[in-house]
């Protein structure tokens, strides 16, 4: 049997890591190794980790996830990497799925999970909203992706040591970029077999501060691919987030053209309703009515934020060298 090595990068997060650690001990899997890597927490989580019995490694400064899951895999002894994010709790079979899917298929470097409808810590609507439409997503994009999932990610050591360690210059999208340099000689599979539960954002700022920052920075990478990754992030959705921006930017229109300016509008706000029905038939189903028109109205402005990051990217993209060369090989 492979010994497994979960490497838990940490941020703070000493509200959820205990249910992390403790769902990594209830692992029908038995052969495993936990190592949490705090990123110089100000918060509990050290105290927490090794109260736990966890073996903990720091970071020299504050740095990213990135430098994290770097630094456990260099103290890791397993076959396998699991990469388990603090704010997350695995189902109790996930570890064991995800060894037999690597097992069964020698063509996979990655095996990735899907997170739960329900967050772990119920906080706020907006969590219950991420939950809902990440879970969706997820579900949606289900087979081989190029769109890694790192919150629960399980890596053959060896592919992880011929791919190289995540580029530490990169602290939103140090994921995409992983999964496109793996996905270019293995597959990665997104499966609902290995499941979890994740703590979401619960604040709606932040929130959309973060998307905006990952749309932004993803454009030099989809700009040198010509392509969207695959898995989570489609065609249809990139047109749904545009469709909604452009909703936003004809209201100016009613003051010169009149109401009539408002059909403009109007037909904007359905064509980015109905480049995703799917998940908002899936919300009604699960929620009802009342939540999915509260789901709508926080979708349509991740939808605007989203695309207004990938439009300042591009601006960007267009006049600094130096970020179109963000996802260039860091020498070894």
């Amino acid at each position: 049997m492979r010994l497994v090595s979960v490497i838990i990068p940490n941020y703070n997060y000493a509200v959820s890591l205990p249910l992390c650690i403790e769902a990594i001990r209830k692992q029908t899997y038995p052969n495993v190794e936990v190592i949490m890597v705090d990123d110089r927490s100000t918060d509990d989580s050290v105290a927490i980790a090794e109260r736990l019995g966890v073996k903990v490694l720091h970071t020299p400064v504050n740095s990213g996830c990135a430098t994290a899951r770097n630094l456990g895999v260099a103290a890791s002894n397993g076959e396998i990497l699991m990469f388990v994010d603090s704010d997350v709790a695995l189902h109790p079979q996930a570890i064991e799925k995800a060894v037999f899917y690597l097992d069964q298929d020698q063509t996979l470097g990655a095996v990735c999970g899907v997170h739960d409808p329900e967050p772990l810590i119920r906080d706020s609507m907006v969590e219950e909203y991420r939950a809902l439409q990440y879970h969706y997503w997820s579900i949606s994009s289900e087979g081989r992706i190029s769109f890694m999932f790192p919150a629960v990610c399980a890596i053959e050591r060896a592919v992880f040591d011929e791919i190289g360690p995540f580029n530490t210059k990169l602290t939103q999208t140090e994921e995409v970029d992983y999964g496109n340099r793996l996905t270019q000689r293995y597959g990665m599979l997104l499966t609902s077999q290995v499941r979890a539960r994740h703590d979401h954002d619960d604040e709606l700022v932040p929130l959309l501060r973060k998307l905006y920052r990952r749309a932004r920075a993803r454009v030099p990478l989809y700009a040198r691919r010509k392509a969207f990754a695959t898995g989570f992030e489609t065609s249809n959705r990139a047109f749904g987030s545009v469709a909604a921006l452009g909703a936003v930017a004809t209201l100016p229109l009613v003051a010169l053209l009149g109401p009539w300016a408002l059909l403009l509008t109007g037909a904007a706000l359905g064509a980015s309703l109905a480049a995703d029905l799917g998940m908002y038939r899936f919300v009604r189903k699960s929620r009802g009515v009342g939540f999915l028109l509260y789901f709508a109205a926080v979708h349509f402005a991740v939808n605007v934020t989203i695309a207004t990051g990938v439009a300042v990217g591009a601006l960007k993209w267009l006049g600094s060298a130096r970020f179109r060369r963000l996802y260039d090989p860091v020498p070894a």
